[in-house]
């Protein structure tokens, strides 16, 4: 799969590319929540998009809106992961259209988990 991954923290994006890449996907990384907008809609499309809430450039909350509203990027997976301790977070995030919700610290094996329901859903 091609994923673009959308986080601020360098760290954790150099682990998440990591983890899919040895999965053999291809790793789309992108640093605040405009690229997100932008690169979603670039040829080759993503067939799913990781998300973080808080990024500079607007909020993972404002991209995945924008995603979910143009008719090019509505119908591609986004998994949301961040560590926002807001218990209404899951419920606000998959109601505006996300496949998921994964907390941070996230454990590798709930990502490859997350990533296997969307792709045999597809």
């Amino acid at each position: 799969m091609r994923i673009l991954v959308a986080d601020d923290d360098r760290v954790f994006m150099h682990l998440i590319a990591e983890l899919l890449r040895n999965k053999g996907h291809q790793v789309v990384p992108v640093f605040d929540a405009m690229q997100v907008v932008m690169q979603a809609t670039r040829p080759p499309l993503p067939d799913v998009v990781i998300l973080d809430i808080n990024m500079p450039g607007g909020t993972g909350i404002e991209a995945l809106k924008r995603l979910k509203s143009s008719l090019r990027t509505a119908l591609i997976p986004v998994v949301v992961v961040s560590g926002v301790a807001d218990p209404s977070l899951p419920e606000t995030v998959r109601a505006l259209g996300a496949e998921t919700f994964l907390g941070k610290p996230l454990d590798p094996a709930t990502l490859y988990s997350a990533l296997g329901n969307i792709s045999s859903a597809q």
